[in-house]
């Protein structure tokens, strides 16, 4: 499950980027006035907060899972 481990780390990454270079964008519209520019800064790092929950989310399913499978694999051997 390395790989797995290793996307989520990506994953964090890009929703990172996304939330940083939105914020750069927010503030860039912000003085210079340009509104669309600001908007579209807050989107991108709203894209970025709800990839980060994605990641949060996908790593809390392969927790449960996991738990479950030794949890099975337990019993399966009791």
């Amino acid at each position: 499950m390395k790989g797995v481990a290793a996307m989520s780390q990506e994953e964090k990454i890009n929703s990172a980027k996304d939330k940083v270079a939105g914020k750069a964008k927010e503030v860039e519209g912000k003085a210079t006035g340009d509104k669309a520019r600001e908007t579209q800064g807050k989107a991108q790092g709203v894209l970025g907060k709800a990839k980060d929950k994605l990641s949060d989310a996908k790593d809390a399913v392969k927790d449960a899972v996991d738990d479950l499978k030794e949890k099975v694999d337990k019993k399966s051997k009791d």
